[in-house]
């Protein structure tokens, strides 16, 4: 009973993670109705994020100026955010998700690549799962090649390239502190999303930031605070159970983001999307039950707490 007692409360704190990113789309939404676009607003949560983790440990900051490899981390990290929400603010919820899930398939090919992992059977059958769940969910009804076609779907994509660079990059180099590498990712929201939004903003292609308001500035410091408190719930969890059921329970998020727009009335589940989106979290599975063990494994999340 102990022992069940233990592992629910790590649980719960996964659970915790995969709700609050499941439905960060609506209050993006929110803000870009108040006039705050994705990418303000990304730069604004992260950079709450930023000063509260130099606040507790200044000296992170030294350490990763000190580490060119986090500055890598830093700009995948930063590109993950941006896209992500950018992507679910503007687009149909459920796909971006999903083509964001389509992460295994670019991590393989990247711990190919830089990390020397040997290729095997079992990873061909993740590959060919994730890719033709992607090409159902793309499939278009008129006809013509299953490609992404609104920015929307591109951004899900990308996102997604630079979620399983970071997640490599935070394997390859586990070793550095840990506080270190969470700033790199914090910095990496704020500077990447922000850097973006204004060279948007002054193309004319993207609202400039609105002036302070109550209305989005409170939104912002709640949507900060809840990201703070997910990724606090995702490292106790993820220290405390084994690697593979962590990866399980952080599929969740496909659910609650697709379960939450539908709810809310944003989206409409097809059953071409349900069958797609299996196939990528069957593969997502199948991932995490035959991945083996590392000495610097890394839990793939959007930051990491100091």
């Amino acid at each position: 009973m102990r022992n069940r007692h233990s592992e629910l409360v790590p649980i719960a704190g996964l659970l915790l993670n995969a709700f609050v990113w499941g439905v960060s789309w609506w209050p993006f939404r929110h803000l870009n109705a108040l006039g705050l676009n994705p990418l303000w607003a990304t730069a604004a949560i992260y950079a709450v994020s930023v000063a509260a983790i130099l606040l507790w440990s200044p000296q992170a900051l030294g350490v990763l100026l000190r580490s060119p490899p986090l500055w890598i981390v830093l700009l995948a990290s930063g590109a993950t955010n941006a896209a992500f929400n950018w992507g679910v603010t503007v687009g149909d919820v459920v796909r971006i998700v999903l083509l964001f899930y389509l992460m295994p398939v670019w991590a393989t090919l990247l711990a190919r690549w830089l990390l020397h992992e040997r290729l095997t059977p079992m990873t061909g059958l993740r590959l060919i799962l994730a890719l033709a769940g992607a090409m159902i969910v793309l499939w278009p009804h008129d006809g013509g090649l299953p490609l992404p076609r609104h920015p929307a779907d591109w951004l899900g994509v990308v996102g997604g390239m630079f979620f399983a660079l970071n997640n490599v990059m935070l394997r390859k180099y586990g070793h550095l502190p840990a506080v270190a590498r969470g700033l790199a990712m914090f910095v990496g929201g704020t500077v990447v999303a922000g850097g973006l939004a204004l060279l948007l903003a002054l193309a004319g292609l993207a609202s400039p930031p609105p002036s302070p308001s109550p209305a989005w500035m409170v939104a912002v410091a709640l949507l900060a605070a809840a990201f703070l408190a997910a990724n606090l719930g995702l490292q106790f969890g993820a220290e405390r159970l084994p690697s593979a059921v962590t990866a399980v329970v952080m599929t969740v998020e496909i659910v609650f983001a697709s379960g939450s727009a539908v709810l809310l009335g944003a989206e409409r589940l097809s059953a071409q999307a349900v069958f797609g989106g299996s196939l990528i979290v069957l593969a997502i599975l199948l991932a995490a039950r035959w991945r083996r063990p590392s000495p610097h494994c890394v839990v793939p999340s959007r930051e990491t707490s100091p």
